[in-house]
């Protein structure tokens, strides 16, 4: 009878180890790390973990200090458009490649490998909430779901502004309504965000959750509370509000963009008191857009996914907040180029800081490496994996263009040339950070720098891409 006791004891170890095997979960080394992708449209690095201290952001200073920060991060091109497709496919505008707001990659790159795509392919569950692409439906096969919320794209809320925009489709730069943060765009995003975490987290599937929060793009639209957050009378101009005379003309633009809105005159230069409530507003967005971003973070955290989920936040350019008494994006002086990036991986990064110069295309390639997979050969990008690791970049320069012009940033120096269509120049430009961060004397003319010009505008071209001046755009194309 001891036998057979015995026996069935051992029966039963055997079926509950068995079973045991059958259903054990892989260790978490073994399973790929999920990414919460957030873009912030029209972001500049005027933040607190960036050395100001004036713009009331809590959540995006709890991240910094979860992620390695980089302080030099640039765009490859300083437009919407562009700069997504550039990014999500890790490969440089050409001269015909990626060149303004309307870039659909579909279009001007259908044979590239898109980040999302890869992902797809190798058992991620893709998803893009709010503004990824400039276009909604561009390579739409990449993802498994897409959703924008309804509604016209402006998002004004006040009657006054709605009927404008009935009229001109634009009302005025910004306003402010007393009223919960859902009533805008970026607020029903972050919902969205919220609810697909929740069912993320009972799929088997590792996801890429793409959230593009709208703001601080204008018009400048937020609940009062984040406007009441700022003293206009606190706020000042900048320091680099004049536009020297030794700076090309080419370099400058009368800001169409803002001129679109109701209450911006159409050539002349804004009143002070209009360039301040604009820099108001943009302040109230980002405290918004902020909260957000807080709230899909926090939603993250008490799900649990935190601990295997990489955190990607970025601005699709930089923006000029009176600048060179310039608004909007759309030149290549630094304050439209240099963009807030930042990226959080579980047990590796805690607030580190890096001044390693990171192009745009640069983050494609990080994410493969950071997932295990192997990089598309059309990715132009470099990892930036091994500073994560703590080690160190051999990249001291980057390359950003916008029509015609095409900047070098090579350690402190800011090198621009406008090129025509053979690759001549016909203006130039170059700036020492060192010495003149603001980007005001402008030493291209000047004889004592006329053989470092010459140096950096053949490493310009070395730099600039092989596609560069290869028109590979498709037949009968009107783009």
């Amino acid at each position: 009878m001891k036998y057979v006791k015995l026996s069935v004891v051992l029966v039963v170890v055997l079926l509950f180890s068995f079973c045991g095997q059958k259903k054990s979960v892989p260790s978490k080394s073994n399973t790929k790390p999920n990414i919460l992708f957030i873009a912030v449209d029209d972001l500049r690095p005027e933040l607190n973990f960036y050395g100001a201290q004036h713009i009331k952001s809590p959540n995006l200073d709890k991240l910094a200090n979860e992620s390695l920060i980089f302080d030099r991060s640039y765009c490859n091109i300083p437009v919407c458009g562009a700069s997504r497709a550039s990014l999500l496919t890790g490969t440089r505008p050409t001269r015909y490649r990626f060149i303004n707001a309307f870039t659909e990659k579909d279009h001007d790159y259908p044979e590239a490998i898109s980040l999302p795509m890869l992902l797809k392919q190798n058992g991620y569950k893709t998803i893009s909430n709010g503004k990824i692409y400039h276009h909604n439906m561009d390579d739409s096969v990449a993802w498994d779901n897409i959703w924008f919320p309804e509604g016209n794209i402006r998002d004004y809320q006040l009657d006054e502004n709605v009927q404008l925009t009935a009229l001109t489709d634009y009302g005025k730069p910004f306003e402010m309504v007393e009223a919960d943060d859902s009533v805008y765009f970026d607020g029903r995003i972050a919902l969205k965000g919220i609810e697909d975490l929740r069912r993320l987290k009972i799929n088997e599937k590792p996801f890429f959750l793409a959230l593009g929060f709208m703001k601080p793009h204008l018009p400048f639209n937020a609940p009062k509370k984040y406007w009441d957050l700022y003293d206009r009378e606190q706020i000042e101009l900048p320091d680099s509000y004049l536009q020297p005379e030794t700076t090309p003309r080419q370099a400058f633009h009368n800001y169409g963009e803002l001129r679109e809105y109701t209450s911006i005159p159409q050539k002349e230069k804004l009143s002070n008191e209009m360039a301040k409530e604009l820099i108001h507003g943009y302040y109230a967005c980002v405290s918004y857009v902020d909260a957000q971003i807080g709230k899909v973070l926090k939603e993250l955290e008490d799900l649990g996914l935190a601990e295997n989920t990489i955190v990607v936040l970025w601005g699709d350019h930089g923006w000029n907040l009176g600048d060179h008494m310039l608004w909007c994006k759309h030149c290549t002086f630094e304050t439209a180029l240099r963009t807030p990036l930042m990226i959080k991986v579980p047990g590796k990064t805690k607030g580190e800081k890096t001044d390693a110069i990171t192009e745009y295309i640069d983050v494609y390639p990080s994410l493969c490496e950071l997932a295990g997979l192997e990089i598309p050969k059309t990715v132009e990008g470099k990892s930036f994996v091994p500073i994560i690791n703590g080690g160190t970049s051999d990249k001291d320069w980057a390359v950003s263009k916008f029509k015609d012009a095409v900047t070098l940033i090579k350690g402190d120096l800011f090198y621009t040339e406008w090129t025509d269509d053979k690759g001549e120049a016909y203006a130039r430009m170059l700036f020492d950070h060192k010495s003149d961060p603001l980007e005001l004397d402008n030493l291209a003319e000047k004889s004592e720098y006329k053989e470092i010009v010459s140096k950096l505008s053949i490493e310009l071209r070395e730099r600039w891409g092989k596609d560069f001046l290869i028109d590979t755009r498709p037949a009968n194309t009107d783009h």
